[in-house]
């Protein structure tokens, strides 16, 4: 090889040597500039994830905790029921109206066979007598004796008054010198005194079974309910205040109804008011804390009561519907005696009818008996009297059942007079 061959050899490799040292520096430089862009990329998906990681530890934290606001708008879209009126519960927009019976049980474990067997037949006539439906409710409550315990310690207090004021009456008698009222007014003394310390031991008595929270009691309620609806169409033009006392109305009467029924199988029922109907639906909803806040001691503490001296507007109801019913039921019995006393005076009349026909069917025999003991004259005459008889009793029965003219007869027309009424009255 020549020299220039090989100088030329040389410069090519020099310039290719040229070429890949270009090559690395731009890839060197393209390496370079991405690391950056991959760093901030690591960072931003480090933060998301950290931001991630608080978000849920934050719900965590929040679970089962009320984030809205409690409103008592909020409490109702809660409730089952929209309010309670005039001893009713409202419901579904004011379309159902539900009124509750307290039933107090009969101890049937305890009756005879027979006692047993009427209370069952008066059950089964009670069901058989129900032109609605009806629910049974039952509900264990806590035995809450509070009330119980403040009345007998209110009777206790009156007690020791009534000795207090032996005492005194005793101590005049004795500086009187009255021998006999001393010894009549210390016996009365003595008695009073066995009755309070009775009244202590049973107080003691009733205050140790009211600590024990395990002592249950079962009531039993009748819910009867009662549909807007069922007042026909058009319920649109009645106003609240009149929707509510048809609806109140129907209900009393249904009640009332259910009540008479029970009382054949010994069963008291009464309705609950107001605040007995927001006491079951309290315990209801609070099986727990109902024990503890009890919804009488907020009423008896009287934070929303108002100065009023007039009766309440539900027992002026109710007197009137009483007043009603009876009226009503007045007016049936009358009219009830007044048709039976029409039909037993039609009765008597046939009665009468049918004892002149045996009259003359004895007067007959009698002639035909005694016919050969009488004159021939005689004999004709009266018998031809007796048929003439039987023969105007015989036209006046063709009369009324309208087969011929009607004759004179006083007991005939009055029968048909009596008919007359009677069947207008239907």
């Amino acid at each position: 090889m020549s020299p220039a061959e090989k100088a030329q050899l040389l410069d090519m490799g020099a310039i290719a040597l040229v070429f890949v040292v270009i090559l690395l520096g731009l890839y060197f430089f393209y390496l370079n500039s991405k690391k950056p862009q991959k760093k901030q990329r690591n960072e931003g998906k480090d933060s998301v994830s950290e931001d991630q990681d608080q978000g849920e530890k934050k719900k965590v934290e929040e679970y089962g905790r009320f984030q809205g606001v409690l409103t008592r708008e909020s409490i109702k879209e809660f409730m089952e029921f929209d309010e309670i009126v005039d001893n009713m519960i409202v419901r579904k927009n004011r379309d159902q109206y539900i009124m509750v019976l307290q039933c107090n049980g009969v101890n049937y474990d305890l009756m005879s066979e027979q006692e047993k067997i009427s209370v069952e037949q008066g059950f089964v006539q009670f069901l058989n007598t129900l032109r609605f439906p009806i629910q049974l409710y039952i509900q264990s409550r806590t035995l809450n004796l509070v009330d119980i315990i403040a009345e007998y310690k209110a009777r206790i207090d009156e007690f020791n008054e009534e000795v207090h004021k032996l005492d005194a009456k005793i101590q005049d008698a004795i500086n009187k010198g009255n021998r006999a009222l001393q010894e009549k007014l210390e016996f009365e003394r003595r008695r009073k005194l066995n009755v309070l310390e009775y009244g202590y031991s049973i107080t003691d008595y009733v205050e140790k079974l009211g600590s024990n929270k395990n002592i249950l009691q079962q009531k039993t309620y009748v819910v009867v309910s009662y549909y807007a609806s069922e007042i026909g169409v058009g319920t649109d033009k009645y106003s609240k205040e009149e929707l509510y006392n048809m609806c109140f109305s129907e209900l009393y009467t249904r009640c009332q109804n259910i009540s008479s029924a029970l009382n054949t199988s010994q069963v008291t029922c009464s309705i609950l008011d107001s605040e007995q109907l927001a006491e079951l639906l309290y315990i209801a909803y609070n099986r727990d804390e109902s024990e503890v806040l009890q919804l009488s001691k907020m009423v008896n503490a009287q934070y929303d009561s108002l100065y009023s001296s007039g009766k309440d507007v539900l027992d002026k109801k109710k007197e009137k519907l009483d007043r009603e019913i009876s009226i009503d039921a007045i007016d049936v019995a009358t009219a009830s005696l007044l048709k039976a006393d029409k039909l037993r005076q039609l009765e008597i009349l046939d009665q009468q009818m049918e004892k002149n026909k045996r009259v003359e069917e004895k007067a007959l025999e009698l002639l035909d008996t005694y016919s050969n003991q009488l004159d021939g004259r005689v004999y004709d005459i009266a018998k031809s009297e007796v048929k003439k008889t039987i023969k105007k009793r015989q036209d006046e029965e063709a009369a009324k059942n309208g087969t011929a003219p009607a004759g004179d007869a006083k007991a005939e027309t009055t029968k048909r007079i009596i008919r007359k009424k009677s069947d207008s009255e239907e």
